[in-house]
């Protein structure tokens, strides 16, 4: 079982007993409001996403150690056409601004560079939300460049920011 414990949070795989704890984001629109993702308005498609999160997939759910509520989540994953891990979170409104998501951005970095050999990185925000921008550059991201993404159902498109990061 991937586990990757830090100072405050334990990163590990999301289970459909976390789906609670995942709703409490996935349906905030403030919290949503730059994800890919649409807004989740039902807690059966929380409890469906997890449990289609497969072995092979890096996500992981945040777990406060404190409190043991998981708190956000994210993932690693090799993107082909950018022959890099492409880092991305999302973090319950109540714990902005309080350092978790550089801890786990940091987390699954070193986990990716060292159980999978990862070394190029890349990672992107919407320029409206800057203080994800933060957390990317607090990492050891540079800016690439600016462009565009959209939701998967693209029903919306932000300006965005790009950054890279390689590691020896």
């Amino acid at each position: 079982m991937r586990i990757i414990d830090t100072e405050r949070l334990i990163l590990r795989p999301l289970s459909v007993a976390d789906a609670a704890d995942a709703f409490e984001w996935q349906s905030d629109p403030e919290g949503n409001r730059y994800m890919i993702y649409p807004l989740y308005t039902d807690i059966e498609k929380t409890r469906e996403w997890i449990a289609g999160l497969g072995p092979d997939i890096n996500e992981f759910g945040f777990e406060l150690k404190s409190t043991g509520k998981v708190i956000g989540a994210g993932g690693i994953k090799y993107v082909r056409d950018a022959d890099a891990w492409e880092l991305g979170y999302n973090l319950n409104r109540r714990y902005w601004g309080m350092g978790y998501a550089t801890e786990a951005s940091k987390a699954l970095i070193r986990w990716a560079y060292e159980c999978e050999g990862a070394r190029d990185f890349i990672a992107c925000h919407a320029t409206q939300n800057p203080a994800s921008g933060n957390v990317i550059r607090k990492c050891g991201f540079a800016l690439d460049h600016y462009g565009q993404y959209a939701r998967y159902d693209g029903s919306e498109t932000f300006d965005a920011a790009f950054y890279k990061m390689h590691l020896e």
